[in-house]
């Protein structure tokens, strides 16, 4: 479970012209979380098998007839997306030993949204990582479960106003904070652990190349803007991405074996978490007061995460 020497994650490289994920799908306008998708199909390349959890991405690129998916795909249930990948990723295995398959090397990945993820999932993916396969999790993570009606998930930040924890005379909307699920995936020991976003194609696609080329597991956590759940415009979703990177909202950042290294597109000073706020419908409630407690806590986290990269640092960076 090493990952492969002298991989350089920001070295050029060209950048996979195919479309394995077609035009024609049913996302909403704006929609960061296909954009991502598409992205990441680009860095899998041809040889790849993706279980897909129930979701948005289900529901939008695979409506009977038709998929929008030109690789080998499986829909499956909302909490085993991590079950059904591993277990695809020991059947190649055990094809190719018997000398049923060809000697092509073929990547698993399990993919699901934050629900399917931090809370559904979670038992599924927790055992996958822990036995060892070789496999990508990537986390759309869109902070509710969008699908089925912008219910709070445990990816919902602290404060944002959802169909099942909304803003009103006797809540704030969201109670809790954030669960920190690459933290989580650190502390299972895998390989390599990193935060991307769409909103940065160049460190998404090389992020999801690195995990490609570990022989082990790695977990990819995508932030994918929502603008019909968040209530922000549609056209704002890539600028929407890019504020919550620069007000430190959502870090980019990598764990290779433990070492910790800040993505470079991370900003010398962050943005006040108020731009971030001010254009999504769902923190449109929140009082100065507690706009300032939420930032609080996300300059505390964002502190606590550049002293790990300095003293966790890896050698080359």
């Amino acid at each position: 479970m090493n990952i492969v020497e002298n991989f350089d994650l920001y070295a050029p490289r060209l950048i996979n012209k195919k479309e394995l994920l077609s035009s024609g799908h049913r996302a909403c306008s704006g929609c960061a979380e296909v954009l991502a998708v598409r992205l990441m199909c680009k860095a899998l390349g041809e040889n790849t098998v993706i279980a897909s959890a129930t979701g948005c991405m289900e529901i939008v690129s695979s409506m009977f007839p038709t998929t929008a998916w030109e690789v080998p795909w499986i829909h499956v249930a909302f909490e085993n997306a991590a079950a059904v990948a591993s277990g695809v990723e020991a059947g190649l295995k055990a094809l190719r030993r018997k000398g049923k398959i060809d000697d092509r090397y073929v990547k698993v990945v399990g993919m699901a949204g934050d629900g399917g993820t931090m809370d559904i999932g979670f038992q599924a993916l927790s055992g996958a990582m822990e036995r060892g396969h070789d496999m990508i999790f990537v986390c759309f993570d869109n902070e509710a479960y969008m699908n089925t009606g912008i219910q709070r998930s445990s990816g919902t930040p602290m404060g944002a106003s959802t169909t099942t924890a909304p803003a009103g005379k006797v809540s704030s909307g969201q109670k809790t904070w954030k669960k920190n699920m690459p933290e989580i995936m650190v502390a299972h020991n895998v390989p390599y652990v990193a935060t991307a976003c769409p909103s940065y194609p160049l460190d998404f696609i090389r992020k999801i190349e690195k995990a490609k080329s570990i022989k082990g597991p790695s977990y990819i956590h995508c932030f994918s803007v929502c603008p019909t759940g968040w209530r922000s415009p549609s056209h704002t979703a890539v600028s929407m991405g890019r504020l919550a990177v620069e007000t430190g909202v959502f870090p980019l950042f990598e764990v290779e074996n433990g070492h910790y290294r800040l993505s470079p597109d991370m900003p010398k000073q962050l943005k006040p978490i108020k731009d971030y706020f001010k254009s999504q419908g769902r923190f449109r409630h929140l009082t100065a007061d507690e706009i300032e407690s939420i930032q609080e806590k996300v300059t505390s986290e964002y502190r606590k995460l550049t002293e790990k990269a300095r003293f966790l640092k890896t050698g080359n960076a």
